[in-house]
């Protein structure tokens, strides 16, 4: 089976090292220089103490025809307008399209793509970019796909496969409450420990972070209208202890001035609350609090 990975950062890498040892795989990069780097060095992957180094073609983003069988869109959720235009402007449609982006925002721009079979899905790896080739797998995990709109077509081949390289894909029936699982942790742990400037661990050793963290669950599960929602605060509980040592991935995009994904993530709650009418002070100060360390540390209005 050919597999086309678009976007070469965290996920892109991480996607490209594993599933290439039983796929054809090409990866499209943002940029010429980057295409060309892998191509030189391949992608190496550290885990732990070791390092392995697959070696797979790449090609800038604007390469790609779409006549891969299954393609992954691992971009960030603002970066996804220009992939989307560019499958509009095919006159070939794409079979199976797999996008895998933070938040809910995005679902709203999948629904006019033409493609046969549109599936999304949520990453529980953590991974790191170290360079332009290199990524560290800092926690494994699965990945939880689920149909959007369209058929199953060949996901379940590929998910049988990728459980023989131990990547677990985990098929799920209901699309929206496997984001909407996915969302409640980002929406607590991403911009707490993004503003804070501490790893997820200490979002609940701190008696006093962990007091804003109930106070920030309490307001989302108001605006999602959560059953159960004990529980789900037990699920966040358990993520932040179990990558206790990690840093968030909003936390270091605002490090490297880089654009984050708050807009995917607090903004649809902000839009959702206010769809019912509702309060969400606690939301939108942290929402505010974001934007205003992004724009300070990437000099942007």
């Amino acid at each position: 089976m050919k597999i086309g990975i678009i976007g070469a950062g965290s996920i892109g890498l991480l996607f490209a090292s594993y599933l290439s040892k039983t796929f054809s795989v090409t990866l499209y990069t943002k940029t010429s220089e980057q295409a060309e780097m892998i191509n030189q060095n391949g992608i190496c992957l550290q885990e732990g103490a070791s390092q392995s180094r697959v070696c797979i073609e790449a090609f800038p983003v604007s390469k790609w025809t779409g006549l891969e069988e299954l393609t992954i869109i691992a971009v960030k959720q603002y970066q996804l307008q220009s992939i989307i235009n560019q499958i509009t402007s095919m006159d070939f449609v794409p079979q199976n399209l797999l996008f895998l982006q933070n938040g809910m925002s995005h679902l709203k721009l999948l629904r006019n793509i033409p493609a046969a079979n549109i599936f999304v899905g949520s990453v529980e790896h953590g991974a790191s970019k170290v360079n332009t080739y290199s990524v560290s797998h800092n926690g494994k995990g699965t990945i939880n796909v689920a149909l959007f709109k369209g058929g199953f077509g060949r996901i379940r081949e590929f998910a049988e496969l990728c459980a023989a390289i131990q990547f677990p894909i985990t098929l799920k029936d209901d699309y929206y409450n496997m984001l909407i699982n996915k969302l409640i942790v980002n929406a607590v742990i991403n911009p707490l420990s993004a503003i804070l400037q501490v790893k997820n661990g200490e979002l609940i050793s701190n008696t006093f972070y962990f007091a804003a963290v109930k106070k920030l669950f309490l307001e989302i599960s108001y605006i999602l209208n959560l059953e159960d929602p004990l529980k789900r605060f037990r699920d966040v509980l358990k993520i932040c202890k179990k990558t206790g040592n990690n840093r968030s991935s909003m936390l270091k995009d605002l490090e490297a001035g880089s654009r984050t994904e708050i807009d995917a993530i607090l903004g649809f709650l902000i839009e959702e609350a206010k769809v019912q009418q509702k309060t969400a002070a606690n939301i939108e100060s942290y929402y505010y609090l974001i934007k205003g360390i992004e724009k300070d540390r990437r000099g942007v209005n």
